[in-house]
């Protein structure tokens, strides 16, 4: 029987509104749940863009079977984008980030000087909580991921989704649970979309996380993903290059140098099982320093 006239017509509703249902829930499966403008725009042919091109690395990339040094020393950290990519705005605010940071004399006045801070709005103004940390912070262990998904977002904790579960198991295969380390991420907000957050916005919140990290002062740091070991050592190397390496991490307000270890972000075990094997051995490169601390 062929339909025709209202029925038609509902048939077709129907049939459109299920397209679109399927559509939207495709993008939510992407990460694309953020509506940023009304229609979408191409900057590429926008007047004043520039694209950056990445300068070369100074050495070829290792490979994961290749021996990796014992111990290498990082610049001082966090890094930021230099003065030549970040423009007059973004240095004012990452003056004045660094101002706010550095009045923090406890963690519960920088966690309050962050909530009030002016200058990620970007950030801000899109997310439902901030996500500033877990754990005990009187702990030997500091951990430092990347930047807050959904499920962080919606309870305003670290590492509490899929991805915050497994991290759990690999740190309690060696006796750590959230009673005995502590957790936080160079990015306190989730990004719209789950997009990387920008260097604009990673240079306004790094005084914030360098600040954190002297408040809390811990004997060891573990830089959960590239972004942390990035932002951090200041250095562009590959994760699977900086993974399972001891280096040091420096700040003017630490009178020592703090080791620190960058492993696989749990999210790329997610989607890299057999990888699992490097970040056990990690572990147990964390468990012995440990041990050696005492």
């Amino acid at each position: 029987m062929t339909l025709s006239g209202p029925v038609s017509d509902i048939s077709a509703s129907i049939s459109d509104a299920n397209a679109a249902l399927a559509l939207l829930r495709f993008n939510l499966d992407a990460g694309a749940d953020a509506a940023i403008e009304e229609a979408p725009i191409s900057r590429f042919g926008l007047a004043g863009v520039r694209l950056e091109t990445a300068a070369p690395k100074a050495s070829a990339p290792m490979r994961a079977t290749d021996p990796a040094p014992a111990n290498v020393t990082a610049p001082r950290a966090p890094a930021v984008p230099t003065a030549a990519i970040l423009g007059a705005n973004d240095r004012a605010l990452a003056e004045s980030a660094r101002a706010a940071a550095a009045s923090a004399g406890s963690l519960d006045e920088l966690r309050e000087i962050l909530q009030r801070f002016e200058g990620i709005e970007s950030l801000r103004g899109r997310a439902t909580n901030m996500v500033f940390a877990d754990g005990n912070p009187e702990s030997r262990v500091m951990l430092v991921g990347e930047a807050p998904g959904a499920d962080e977002d919606r309870l305003g904790k670290p590492f509490v989704g899929v991805s915050g579960q497994l991290l759990d198991r690999m740190l309690g295969s060696i006796g750590l649970d959230r009673t005995s380390f502590y957790i936080t991420n160079i990015c306190f907000w989730r990004p719209p979309g789950n997009r990387k957050p920008t260097e604009a916005e990673l240079v306004a919140q790094a005084p914030f996380v360098q600040r954190h990290i002297e408040l809390v002062k811990p004997r060891v740091l573990v830089l959960v993903g590239a972004s942390s070991a990035h932002a951090l050592l200041g250095t562009n190397d590959g994760i699977t290059r900086l993974r399972g390496r001891w280096f040091d991490y420096k700040s003017a307000g630490l009178a020592n140098a703090v080791p620190a270890l960058p492993i696989f972000h749990p999210a790329f075990l997610l989607r890299q099982p057999a990888q699992k094997r490097e970040t056990w051995a990690d572990l147990l490169k964390l468990k012995s320093r440990l041990a050696e601390l005492g």
